[in-house]
């Protein structure tokens, strides 16, 4: 059973981080539609079906699988590693928070940062991925 829990871990992580990567992608070119645009509008729908529909049900399959094979397979003593990597998923989790509250500011088009900003938090993600892997696959303590 070990295994498959394990393995659908992986594939909910592997599509929460599609999403916590992409989204950010899609407010980058919604910033440059016209508000009210057909186009603004379309970035609006897509923007919620992904994080409603794929990535905010990826982050629970991905919390629920993790919790249950670290108390169940896994262990808390001993695991320094498992201590930051959930630190890191902490954070990962605020970063889908983030993003799910610009996702409402683009829905009712109050939206007031530039590309940039999106631009820039696109790499947290991205970093802490990194890191967690890191943790996962080295065991560095």
């Amino acid at each position: 059973m070990y295994l498959w829990l394990k393995a659908l871990h992986l594939i909910a992580v592997i599509s929460w981080m599609a999403g916590l990567l992409y989204l950010p992608r899609l407010m980058i070119y919604h910033c440059a539609a016209e508000k009210g645009s057909v186009q603004s509008e379309t970035f609006k729908v897509m923007e919620r079906r992904l994080l409603k529909a794929i990535m905010t049900p990826a982050m629970i399959v991905t919390w629920v699988l993790g919790l249950i094979l670290a108390f169940g397979y896994v262990g808390f003593s001993g695991n320094g590693w498992l201590h930051v990597k959930l630190a890191l998923v902490v954070a990962l989790s605020a970063a889908h928070g983030y993003q799910a509250r610009w996702v409402r500011e683009f829905a009712e088009d109050r939206n007031t940062r530039p590309q940039r900003f999106y631009r820039i938090a696109n790499e947290a993600p991205t970093v802490l991925m990194i890191a967690i892997v890191i943790l996962v696959i080295v065991k560095p303590f």
